[in-house]
């Protein structure tokens, strides 16, 4: 009895030799420090247009604010504190994210993160986890490393502005700040770095795993990767376009309205921030903030004329379409803009999906997409900034003291992300469809056809018969 032919299952996979151990932990610093690198470079660009270099501290001053920038843009926490001796108390807090930095690291991570999986046919689980786990903890390290720079203390000191609001009252105040030396520096809290850190690192990792469409993934994930992956690799090319528009703007703008420095500042270190705010705004979201005091937000003159427009700067005021619009018509444009983006973008994840996916599913995977990328690039337009003076307890003085205050309304932004993704899903897949697609065979040729017939293969002559041989003797 023949028995039934069967594949070798192999010996079941063992420990990884040293070498590949060794291997993966140089690929993990490499992206690691590919990316601190590019981080610090923009940064230090963005310090320099900005003025920077002028701290008085000289250069340990700048590469400590370069550090804290670095820190910042990772997720970490700096906090801002002040001495004024006896006579006066100083309060100070900051939390904004530089989301160019931040961009240019994760793109510079995630790159050199993928670029060893790309060479795998299949991707395993522990090929994953033994190129992610290096790579998470050697950031960690580097994030601690930057907390131990990113100190410095700057003085205080008053000018001439500050008797124009207060008379000789203000004169007396210069002079007690002048005999105590006041100062206010920042610090970085490691604690809170780290563990804000740690989520920025893993969100890096798992976008680049998801919007990436050659990176292999894992037997148990592949079924999810025709549902995932093209819609989340058009959120990422979504929120992309806007940062593009928005550089070309701001080149423009500071080739013919001036402060050129000033605007290369903005452009390399919170260009994200206004960008995704547009795109934001142009779908319908809101922000609650305001500006009072003499500082205001580097950016856009219109957001600072809207979030000063609450009672002077005292209330909140809702920036959204029309706010914008009551001030510059030309914030209408958001809209259209919007629209043509989004729709582009899910005409691309149409395109890249399999041609069987129904209509309806590309409706739901694109809404919840742009729901989750909202998600995501919202909240990280937050800005809260305070400086307060007070002397010998009796009252702050304005023209040291100031607030900035910007807020998204998250959820608000993120249900009508989900409902310009689902409406334009659905019109990006009929838009898709007289495109040829992944999965198509014979798609020019009518349903009603015949499929098209091999080449005839030429008849094989018939065997002349054998004639019988002489009997057997």
């Amino acid at each position: 009895m023949s028995t039934p032919l069967s594949t070798p299952a192999g010996p079941p996979p063992g420990p990884r030799p040293p070498g590949h151990l060794v291997r993966d932990a140089a690929l993990a610093l490499l992206a690691v420090a590919a990316g601190l690198v590019a981080m610090g470079v923009v940064a230090g660009l963005g310090l320099w247009a900005a003025g920077a270099a002028d701290l008085p501290g000289g250069a340990g001053a700048f590469v400590a604010v370069l550090a804290a920038v670095v820190v910042m843009a990772a997720g970490g926490q700096v906090g801002l504190a002040g001495d004024a001796g006896d006579l006066a108390g100083t309060q100070a807090e900051i939390t904004a994210m530089p989301l160019t930095v931040t961009l240019v690291g994760a793109l510079v991570t995630g790159f050199c993160f993928l670029r060893p999986l790309r060479h795998h046919a299949v991707a395993r689980s522990r090929d994953l986890l033994s190129l992610a786990v290096p790579t998470v903890l050697i950031w960690l390290a580097a994030l601690a490393g930057l907390s131990a720079l990113a100190r410095h203390d700057f003085p205080i000191t008053l000018g001439g502005d500050t008797s124009q609001g207060g008379g000789d009252l203000g004169d007396l105040f210069s002079e007690l700040l002048d005999a105590v030396n006041p100062s206010v520096g920042f610090r970085t809290d490691l604690g809170p770095t780290l563990f804000y850190g740690l989520l920025w690192i893993l969100g890096v990792l798992v976008v680049a795993l998801l919007v990436s469409r050659r990176t292999p993934l894992p037997a148990r994930l592949v079924r999810h990767h025709q549902a995932v992956r093209p819609a989340a690799s058009a959120m990422l090319l979504l929120v992309l376009a806007y940062v593009v528009i928005g550089l070309v703007i701001g080149i423009v703008v500071a080739a013919t309205k001036g402060h050129a420095a000033q605007t290369l500042a903005v452009l390399l270190l919170g260009l994200p921030n206004v960008s995704w705010l547009a795109l934001g705004v142009g779908i319908g979201g809101s922000w609650q903030g305001r500006v009072d005091g003499p500082f205001g937000l580097p950016m856009p003159q219109i957001l600072d004329d809207v979030l000063r427009g609450g009672n002077g700067g005292k209330d909140l005021s809702t920036l959204d379409l029309s706010s914008l619009a009551s001030y510059d018509a030309r914030a209408w444009w958001l809209l259209p803009v919007a629209a043509v983006l989004v729709l582009a973008a899910a005409f691309v994840a149409a395109v890249r999906s399999p041609a069987r996916t129904r209509l309806w599913q590309h409706s739901l995977h694109l809404g919840i997409a742009f729901a989750l990328a909202m998600l995501v690039v919202t909240p990280l337009t937050l800005v809260e900034a305070r400086f307060g003076l007070s002397i010998l307890g009796i009252g702050e003085l304005e023209s040291l003291g100031g607030e900035v205050v910007l807020r998204p309304d998250v959820w608000k932004t993120v249900g009508l992300a989900l409902l310009w993704g689902l409406v334009a899903g659905f019109l990006g897949g009929l838009l898709a469809t007289p495109v040829r697609r992944r999965g198509e065979v014979d798609a020019g040729r009518p349903k009603d056809a015949a499929p098209p017939s091999e080449p005839p293969t030429p008849p094989v002559p018939p065997t002349p018969p054998v004639p019988p041989g002489p009997p057997a003797g």
